[in-house]
């Protein structure tokens, strides 16, 4: 889709050479022949939502003015808007230790009714004082520690901030913690669906951030108006998530938590990380905006030269970036980017870096930090030390301690509402469908113009085959039949979306003598099909970077074929467009979104979008699911073959209160 017409104004080194001196994870699929397709246009894409960043640097007041908005979009984009109310958080104290110079206690809450975070709070011991210590909220990286959680790898990090005069709250994340969940929706267990819910663990983790330092600035001897949040490789993206979420963070130090759209998809680095490092980028930010969201608060930007998941070009495009916007507030000093030698990894420079910065910006101290490396946690596998005994930092002990309301499992159903869309009122059906059309296409199309252009001819094959493009960079082909009429009574546009041979005989029980039937294999389908690896479904996953999907961009192309279509025969002769299965489903929306088609035929279409052979969109369960897609391609005539279904009788029902009682098909 050419979702993007902005001018590059940025200064060279913002824009110039992101793909020339890129450093990619790995090489290019070249297995099928549409990858060089697929990954040309990818990085298309990257490149110029990337661009847009020069719009921010317009000027202060312009980013002022645009920043309600745009944490707003923010928050959407995390599954957040609306926020959640702030229930009661629960929190319950299981047990405490105590160390040479620190207390840890064994804390866990709800951010959510049933959602439980299981942490440890470090606290300094003795008490030097009753209240007003500076804290700081650790969130973890991915370290597998099993049932104990991920929060005892990073102790050191809690007992170093005790010992100097720190609450520090370290929290498991959702999938590494003490009640395992998962992560890895899109990347390995094909919950495509998570897509269309617009949920990702991502907003899980910004959430539980959130909630702790609720938690935080509840009790008495923390001071809320200095906390810290910092953390690394997850935790360093969990860090910009939360900082950027909430106001509350003074400070904030990611460690190795980010690079941008032209390293993440251009040189195919998506393929190092987890779900839970992405949001859905619905409203096309560059990436560097998120960071962006925190100026002007004090930020460390910290990463490694030899980090191959966050490498150095974006590492050093984003700092520059940032300090743009913090030359605006006159903040410059506040932002700073420190380089480790190695890979990912902590080491005594980051660790040291780290400390002295929060130090500077809580306690007003900028000396150098010298005791960095003691209590670390050291050695690998099953010859690891831990200061503390990792059992002991069970928040729940046994697993019969795990509550028996826990959420964390299923969250992903739970975590985004579906919209719950009613029928409309008598007589409103115009304003009802063009409300939920509206939504559509701010959060889910919204790369679409309102008229997308017509498919452009390239070639005519001897096999009967025609090769089009349907936007820069994408093509599709079309298959005729060789016994089409001259002057056809009705032109049937038959979606392919499989690479398997599908049946046709119940389009035959529709078509009649006199109908042209042509057949359209969509990007990634056929001559275009492009290589899937799960994981990392890099081409899936990628589109949800730049603001679609796959399957945004297969309604693209049966629009941009359609609109060619209708513009070769007479305007009275009418066009119809369906397929089997998903495919049908993708021509329903291509009739909802594009006025000229008359009629649509389904077969055996699936009823949701929770369905794994439904197409997927970005947040459209948020919107409406499928048969009230269905039921607003009224007065259009609709034909469905297949059993009848309860969803169904919603469909019937709408069509119906538009009016359109007669144009509503249910065949066998």
């Amino acid at each position: 889709m050419n979702i993007l017409t902005q001018q590059i104004g940025m200064i060279a080194i913002l824009t110039i050479g992101s793909f020339v001196f890129g450093q990619p994870y790995g090489l290019p699929d070249r297995e099928n022949p549409g990858d060089e397709m697929i990954q040309a246009y990818l990085n298309r894409l990257a490149e110029e939502v990337h661009s847009c960043f020069s719009q921010d640097i317009e000027s202060l007041d312009q980013w002022q003015k645009q920043l309600p908005e745009y944490r707003k979009q923010y928050l959407y984009m995390l599954g957040l808007w609306p926020m959640p109310d702030k229930t009661p958080l629960q929190a319950a104290i299981t047990g405490t230790l105590s160390g040479n110079g620190y207390q840890v206690d064994l804390l866990h809450f709800q951010s959510r009714p049933g959602l439980y975070v299981t942490a440890n709070l470090y606290r300094p011991s003795p008490i030097s004082k009753e209240s007003g210590y500076p804290a700081v909220l650790y969130v973890c990286g991915h370290a597998g520690r099993g049932r104990n959680g991920n929060k005892t790898a990073f102790q050191s990090h809690g007992i170093w901030f005790a010992r100097h005069g720190y609450l520090c709250l370290i929290l498991d994340t959702l999938q590494l913690g003490e009640i395992a969940a998962i992560h890895h929706g899109t990347y390995r267990e094909n919950r495509w669906w998570w897509h269309s819910r617009g949920y990702t663990p991502a907003g899980v983790e910004c959430l539980n951030g959130i909630r702790g330092i609720d938690y935080l600035i509840s009790r008495s001897d923390v001071d809320p108006d200095r906390i810290a949040v910092t953390g690394i490789s997850g935790g360093g993206a969990a860090t910009f998530w939360i900082a950027a979420a909430d106001e509350r963070v003074k400070v904030a130090v990611p460690v190795s938590g980010m690079a941008d759209l032209p390293s993440y998809v251009g040189n195919r680095v998506i393929n190092g990380h987890c779900d839970c490092m992405f949001l859905y980028n619905t409203f096309q930010w560059p990436w560097t905006r998120i960071a962006a969201l925190i100026a002007p608060r004090p930020l460390l930007f910290t990463n490694s030269d030899q980090d191959t998941i966050f490498p150095m070009d974006a590492n050093e495009r984003i700092i520059c970036r940032l300090e743009r916007i913090y030359s605006m507030y006159g903040a410059s000093d506040l932002v700073d980017s420190m380089v480790s030698i190695g890979g990912h990894a902590y080491r005594k420079d980051l660790r040291q870096a780290e400390y002295r910065f929060i130090n500077m910006h809580l306690k007003g101290n900028p000396q150098i930090v010298t005791d960095s490396e003691i209590d670390l946690v050291t050695g690998s596998d099953n010859q690891q030390f831990h200061p503390i005994n990792p059992e002991k930092l069970r928040v729940f002990p046994e697993d019969k301690d795990i509550p028996v309301d826990q959420l964390n499992t299923t969250i992903d159903r739970y975590f985004v509402l579906m919209a719950d869309v009613k029928l409309p009122e008598p007589g409103t059906y115009p304003a009802w469908k063009q409300g939920i059309l509206t939504e559509l296409r701010q959060v889910t199309f919204r790369g679409f113009p309102e008229k997308i252009p017509s498919a452009v001819l390239l070639q005519k094959i001897e096999t009967g085959e025609q090769r089009f493009s349907t936007e820069p960079g994408i093509e599709v082909y079309l298959t005729r039949n060789s016994q089409s009429p001259e002057n056809p009574s009705r032109v049937l546009l038959i979606v392919q979306n499989s690479n398997q041979i599908q049946s046709t005989e119940w389009l035959e029980s529709f078509s009649a003598e006199g109908d042209e039937i042509v057949f359209l294999s969509v990007r990634g389908v056929g001559k275009t099909q492009w290589t899937r690896k799960n994981p990392p479904n890099y081409v899936e996953r990628a589109h949800a970077l730049l603001g679609c999907t796959v399957d945004t961009g297969r309604v693209w192309d049966i629009i941009a074929m359609a609109r060619y279509l209708r513009n070769q025969y007479p305007e009275e002769t009418p066009l119809y467009i369906g397929g089997q299965g998903r495919g049908g489903i993708l021509a329903a929306y291509a009739a909802l979104l594009e006025s000229d088609i008359q009629g649509v035929i389904l077969n055996q279409p699936p009823l949701s979008h929770m369905d794994p052979d439904a197409p997927q969109f970005l947040n459209v369960l948020r919107v409406c699911d499928i048969p009230d897609v269905l039921g607003m391609l009224a007065p259009n005539n609709l034909v469905i073959f297949g059993e009848k279904h309860n969803l169904l009788k919603k469909t019937s029902h709408i069509y119906d209160l538009a009016g359109a009682q007669g144009q509503f098909h249910l065949l066998p």
